[in-house]
This record gives C-alpha cells, structure tokens and sequence, in this order.
C-alpha cells in the first residue's frame, strides 16, 4: 500500500476531500520523523510504538573483496515495535475475516492434507 492509496482508503471512510488527508497523513509523518530525529519514541495504543535504537560496531567483509573486513560504525536506527493487538490481528487476518476474539471461538483451520474423512 502506498501513501496515495493509505490517503484514497482514509478519505473513502471518512467523507474528508483526499487533500484534506493528504495533508494529515503527511503531517502524521513529519511529526514521527521529527520525534524519532529527536530520539524520542512515539506509541500509538494498538498498533505499536517507534523508536530509535543504537546499533553495535560491527566487523563485516568487504563485498568487492571477501578477504577484507571493514569497521562498521555504531549508528542509530529507527525500529517499530507492533503492539500485541497488532500481532493478533495480523495473525488472524484469513480468509474467514474474523477478529482475534471472534476467532477465538471458531475452530483452527485444517493443517494442509490432512484427511478429515478418517
């Protein structure tokens, strides 16, 4: 999914003008840029939360000459962290298009060639 059809899906349920979203979902993104940029984490309840995480100096080979290695520098780097509601839903999104607690409920798919006539 891209920005444009993250703004068509937004504008669709809302009933706002795609411009109208267009500039709050752009808006939506600077701010988490501008926080992570800042080191600071941002959590969004039942998604997940953003953060900025050191990465360690690493010693790797050089890919044009296998025999060399090469200091990787530590560096920071942007992570994203689902949350468990997020998982959940990722998890149970089939073909059946339950919920996790609607699912919860109904039976486990069969494991592939499995013989239920048995």
């Amino acid at each position: 999914m891209t920005k444009a059809d993250l703004v068509d899906r937004v504008a669709s349920k809302t009933g706002l003008t795609k411009r109208d979203v267009a500039v709050v979902v752009e808006a939506l993104l600077e701010a988490i840029k501008d926080a992570l940029a800042d080191h600071r984490h941002i959590e969004i309840r039942e998604f997940g939360t953003f953060k900025v995480k050191q990465r360690k100096a690493s010693m790797k080979y050089n890919p044009r000459d296998r025999s060399q290695k090469v200091i990787v520098p530590a560096k920071m780097v942007p992570v994203f962290k689902p949350s468990k509601f997020l998982k959940e839903k990722v998890n149970w999104s089939d073909d059946r298009g339950t919920t996790p607690a609607e699912g919860a409920a109904a039976s486990p798919k069969p494991a592939v060639g499995s013989d239920s006539a048995a």
